[in-house]
């Protein structure tokens, strides 16, 4: 059964969250499950990871979330989509910019921000990147209150995390939890082209009006921009405690280049260069095909990695490398770990047999999805 997300992405102050579930892209997505210039602002965090908090008193805790609430919390923004919902931001230079989900600033007609001292700023958008699900705005304004990045390659399942943002438009809600998993790949669906790659999993409460906020650690630092929330689909509704958030590290990497270029230069994610799709049981007895598993190749686009490998339309991928591809979702989470530049052996069921297929992987262009 597949798996189901949906954006932490609000409408209005007042809408209860129910009425979020199954609005698609600018208020709440209904997603499926699938996968540097500024280092100088990475630190390794200040709290010890878990494993080695269990000597730590809980008051010391107590005490270090506290203080860490108190020194992010004048960084964290409402960031209104006029017209359309509404979602959170991050401040990340005292000049004014500040970094939201994609999905909270699409099809923007006027965005403003507000800030924790109350202040509403009109803002424009410096640039998005609609795969990564990132965004760069910018107010008029010096001398901003910021919150570091941290480094998210460095964090363990188990440490201690906390979500800050404006869940159902309320301004400055602190939700805790700790990092469930790590490394996950998500796929935003159709509707906004996007993907996570190496996605935060944590059960701190993320809900509508969370999205472009902050994950952080006990140290201050923002480890993560909370995204999604899983949909259990037999209620059709969130479920309790499955939330994921983008790592810091592909947060640091893609808002400086929408600074610097106002586009994402070098997205650093491998492509094949295919329209996919997933093969069902129901698809593949519809339409009489020779398995009910893998990604259907539904277009080669010309001149890219496939076409030059000799993949055609309509075959059917079954293996990356030596991973076996069910779906999308496999086939998305293998490419996740690959690089542009590398060769990879892609297995496909075609009309004339099993084939193999020696792709060398160019890189995807994020810019103009959405």
């Amino acid at each position: 059964m597949k798996r189901q997300f949906a954006a932490g992405f609000g409408f209005g102050r007042r809408v209860a969250g129910s009425a979020f579930l199954l609005i698609i892209g600018v208020v709440v997505g209904v997603f499926l499950v699938s996968g540097g210039p500024v280092s100088a602002r990475l630190g390794s965090p200040v709290f010890p990871m878990a494993g080695s908090t269990s000597s730590v008193p809980v008051t010391d805790i107590e005490t270090l979330r506290e203080k860490a609430i108190a020194e992010v919390s004048p960084a964290i923004v409402e960031v209104q989509n006029v017209g359309v919902g509404l979602g959170s931001g991050v401040i990340i230079q005292k000049d004014g910019y500040i970094v939201t989900n994609h999905h909270v600033v699409a099809k923007e007609t006027k965005l403003l921000v507000v800030l924790p001292d109350g202040r509403s700023l009109q803002a424009k958008l410096v640039g998005s990147d609609a795969v990564d699900d990132l965004a760069v705005i910018k107010v008029d304004a010096k001398g901003l209150p910021t919150v570091p990045l941290g480094d998210s390659s460095k964090l363990v399942v188990g440490q201690t995390v906390l979500a800050i943002g404006n869940p159902l438009g309320i301004a400055n809600t602190v939700t805790d939890g700790i990092v469930s998993a790590l490394n996950r790949t998500v796929s935003e669906g159709q509707q906004t082209n996007g993907s996570i790659l190496h996605a935060i999993q944590t059960n701190a409460a993320i809900n509508p009006g969370n999205s472009g906020g902050a994950l952080i650690n006990l140290g201050g630092q923002v480890i993560g921009i909370p995204t999604l929330t899983a949909i259990d689909p037999e209620f059709n509704a969130p479920a309790s405690g499955v939330g994921f958030a983008i790592p810091s590290n592909t947060v640091q990497n893609i808002t400086a280049q929408l600074i610097k270029y106002g586009k994402v230069v070098d997205s650093g994610r491998a492509a094949v260069g295919i329209s996919a799709a997933d093969i069902t049981p129901q698809l593949a007895a519809q339409y009489n095909l020779p398995v009910d598993h893998g990604v259907l190749v539904a277009r080669v686009v010309s001149g890219g990695p496939a076409a030059k490998a000799g993949l055609q339309a309509g075959a059917i991928i079954v293996k990356v490398n030596n991973i076996a591809i069910g779906s999308l979702q496999d086939f998305l989470t293998a490419l996740a770990n690959e690089k542009p530049g590398k060769t990879v052996t892609i297995t496909a069921v075609t009309p004339n047999g099993q084939k193999t297929y020696k792709v060398t992987l160019g890189q995807l262009n994020v810019n103009g999805n959405g």
